[in-house]
């Protein structure tokens, strides 16, 4: 029996049955599933066998905010796909900006298909020059930067490279409190998801 991931649901090759994703482990039969994150696919199986020759074109915009730094901090990241938007958000009860921004950018990449282009918006330039200019190097000098220091976030930063591994990324900055409407929707998000963390607290940016 084929499945394919679609969503929080597997699907059947005969598209006649659905059956959470709880219930399966991936991958399935020592073969990569592919997973799309969106709602179960109503259509013929050969609709959805269409898919796995598709392209996905991705528009991504993410921020990260904390009470304090370190302090209680959240993230936000808006998904869109397919003409299908997503908003996701989270937050850590200790942590740093440049992590939240981080984490935002990762939580986004990693809800995408294999093979997806992104086009990556963000008003953090340690995000995205991160991506462009100064993983390579740091990989290249077993992650130091100049001057044999250790790379600060290595966790995250190496998550966001196998991310660069699978997907095609084109990063754009933002300038932030502009009223850029993705950034200003992804700021408020994630000041609230770090006051769910401290609800007293007050979120900066």
């Amino acid at each position: 029996m084929g499945l394919f991931a679609v969503g929080h649901w597997w699907i059947t090759a005969k598209g006649s049955e659905y059956l959470p994703l709880s219930t399966l482990q991936r991958p399935i039969g020592g073969r990569s599933a592919m997973s799309i994150n969106y709602p179960p696919f109503k259509g013929h199986f050969s609709a959805l066998r269409a898919l796995l020759s598709v392209t996905f074109k991705v528009e991504m915009h993410f921020d990260g905010a904390c009470l304090g730094n370190p302090g209680p901090g959240g993230w936000a990241c808006i998904v869109r796909m397919d003409g299908s938007e997503r908003l996701l958000s989270g937050n850590e009860a200790k942590t740093t900006n440049n992590r939240m921004e981080l984490s935002a950018a990762i939580a986004g990449l990693q809800s995408v298909p294999d093979g997806a282009q992104v086009a990556l918006h963000g008003d953090s330039q340690y995000v995205l020059k991160g991506i462009d200019e100064w993983l390579d190097n740091w990989k290249r000098r077993g992650w130091k930067r100049a001057g044999n220091k250790k790379v600060v976030n290595e966790d995250l930063w190496r998550t966001i490279d196998e991310q660069r591994k699978r997907l095609s990324i084109t990063t754009h900055w933002v300038r932030g409190h502009t009223g850029h409407q993705e950034n200003e929707r992804c700021d408020a998000a994630a000041k609230a998801a770090a006051e769910e963390a401290a609800p007293t607290g007050g979120a900066t940016a």
